[in-house]
């Protein structure tokens, strides 16, 4: 049965979707018989193979996510396809689970990556060219191949962007060895997503260690709390340290309805434009509407969207799942039920990922 298929029955036999809406969502209560065939495009959907977790385990397991031990992660082919169908999705974003590659350095890393993406491209979107895209997955240790490896990506595959997993080698992105990732990413017209990774040895001595228990202090330091707070500081970062107007066309993607940043959209402005007015060319508020995007990815919750749309506007957010890590019929129910606009859940759906990504229809 095809997904849109799938839909029309479940609405006509009154099960599914309104059901779904009253989950640990939010709560919507609107009818969805007017929104239950509205396309979907997801961008923060992972998977990774058995070499790149062999690759990732070598180290510091503490500090590895890989996903534990989520079959659904090495599955990109029918298992995947039926999972999006089941939820109604259009096309999913491919990327590497945490932390990618970037813990493979040096020239190793540049072999792996190439190989890596070119068999996304020509065995994966291959067998699937109307449900996948991708991200590019990178070199990050060494930011000159890293810029080469996005663009050989985007040119000769298509891949619409690449995803970075928090500090690389102890640097955020605005650090000036990224500069040629970030002109490269702005010439090719395509975003970079950052998605946090775990923190360093460092961090985690002293934000969240000493709890009497490591996973405690793990699950803190991640996606209980610590991931999140990062990746705002890296958005932060690139807008005071000036990365945006030194590369205005730059786009950064962040999931997690934000990172918290539109909780603190009010106060950044405030404070920060207080310092930054003197350095920047532009409000620090203006810089969210004109260089970040952010997704809705696991945070399925009225009130939240409801913020990011305050904060952000319906032009700037899009829809995500975060799969395997949560549920995509949720999801997917959770959006079509709630209680906005159409024209506005159309654009969070799918339209907005359409302008920032270049898929020309779906």
């Amino acid at each position: 049965m095809g997904r849109r298929d799938f839909l029309r029955k479940s609405v006509a036999a009154g099960i599914g979707l309104t059901a779904a809406a009253q989950l640990s969502s939010g709560g919507a209560q609107a009818t969805v018989s007017d929104t239950s065939d509205i396309p979907l495009i997801t961008l923060e959907e992972h998977f990774t193979t058995p070499e790149l977790q062999s690759k990732n385990t070598s180290g510091d397991k503490r500090l590895f996510s890989g996903g534990g031990s989520r079959p659904e992660l090495l599955d990109v082919g029918a298992g995947r396809i039926a999972d999006m169908d089941e939820a109604g999705i259009d096309i999913q974003v491919l990327s590497t689970v945490t932390p990618g590659a970037s813990k493979i350095t040096g020239a190793e890393g540049v072999e792996f990556t190439r190989k890596f993406n070119t068999w996304i491209a020509e065995e994966i979107i291959a067998a699937y060219p109307n449900r996948f895209r991708a991200f590019a997955t990178l070199p990050l240790s060494s930011p000159e191949a890293a810029a080469d490896e996005l663009e050989r990506s985007v040119r000769e595959y298509g891949f619409v962007g690449t995803m970075t997993y928090g500090p690389i080698d102890g640097k955020f992105l605005d650090h000036t060895d990224y500069a040629p990732l970030l002109a490269r990413a702005e010439a090719l017209g395509v975003p970079i997503y950052i998605h946090p990774n775990w923190p360093s040895p460092t961090a985690m001595q002293a934000y969240y260690d000493g709890l009497g228990d490591d996973l405690t202090s793990r699950i803190l330091s991640g996606p209980g709390y610590g991931w999140h707070q990062e990746i705002a500081v890296q958005c932060l970062r690139l807008i005071v340290g000036g990365v945006f107007d030194r590369y205005p066309n730059l786009q950064i993607v962040v999931g997690h309805m934000g990172e918290g940043l539109p909780f603190y959209y009010w106060r950044v402005g405030e404070d920060l434009d207080r310092i930054a007015q003197k350095r920047l060319q532009k409000p620090v508020q203006q810089y969210f509407h004109d260089n970040l995007w952010i997704t809705t990815s696991a945070f399925f919750r009225d009130e939240l969207l409801n913020l990011a749309l305050a904060t952000m506007g319906e032009d700037r957010v899009m829809f995500s799942v975060d799969y395997p890590m949560a549920s995509a019929k949720v999801g997917a129910d959770w959006l079509r039920a709630a209680d906005i606009p159409l024209a506005t859940k159309e654009k969070i759906g799918s339209k907005n990922a359409m302008k920032l990504l270049g898929i020309d229809k779906i």
